[in-house]
């Protein structure tokens, strides 16, 4: 099966409308993956395939839960290699979407990235999360640090009524525990991820009142 193919049945799988210029834009992302990991060391993952299911999949998965909450803007701190930010620009291209992180080798990644697949709706901030002074309504992470100090480093980005979403795989548990008065867990989502077998979670958390 190419990776054409195992990319619409993940998406199928995954309830998503896969548009054409989506599956392009998917694919050739993932080739620029392969390309700039071999020199710029994006991911500890090398086969396309892999990457396919462990990035591609595992940030598709968030997409219907974004989409749903419909927020105006979004940013991925700590994107790395634009993960889940340019699968999610690239499915919700309305959406704009900021890519923030302090690595400059991945910034510049993530700016060839949007040249490259015409991803007017992404800005690329090569940046602290503690310089960055624009506010969203919804930041998302992926892997990038526990609940609280998510929480605790971003709540200045976060606009009223926002929505931090983050992406976990183990010790939820654990994290829940140690989140700061003054929060709401909204909902804890399990995720599916096609060709993966492993738990992953999508955690939805407010400002208490909002």
């Amino acid at each position: 099966m190419t990776l054409e193919q195992q990319l619409k049945q993940g998406a199928a799988q995954l309830g998503l409308n896969l548009t054409d210029q989506a599956c392009s834009q998917l694919l050739a992302y993932l080739d620029l993956l392969q390309k700039w990991n071999k020199v710029y060391n994006l991911s500890a993952i090398r086969e396309p395939e892999q990457m396919l299911v462990k990035h591609i999949f595992d940030s598709l998965a968030v997409v219907p839960a974004i989409a749903d909450a419909a927020p105006a803007n979004l940013i991925d701190v700590g994107t790395g290699g634009g993960l889940p930010g340019i699968p999610l620009a690239i499915m919700l291209p309305a959406m704009p979407v900021a890519l923030l992180d302090s690595n400059e080798k991945k910034t510049r990644f993530l700016v060839q990235v949007k040249a490259q697949l015409g991803l007017d709706n992404i800005e690329v901030f090569h940046q602290r999360v503690e310089e960055h002074d624009k506010q969203y309504e919804a930041i998302i992470s992926r892997a990038f640090t526990a609940l609280d100090n998510f929480v605790a480093i971003t709540e200045p980005l976060l606009a009223e009524k926002g929505c931090w979403w983050a992406m976990k795989s183990q010790n939820l548990d654990e994290e829940m525990k140690t989140l700061p008065l003054g929060l709401v867990v909204e909902k804890t989502i399990a995720l599916c991820v096609p060709g993966l077998d492993a738990a992953r979670y999508l955690v939805a958390m407010r400002r208490q009142g909002e």
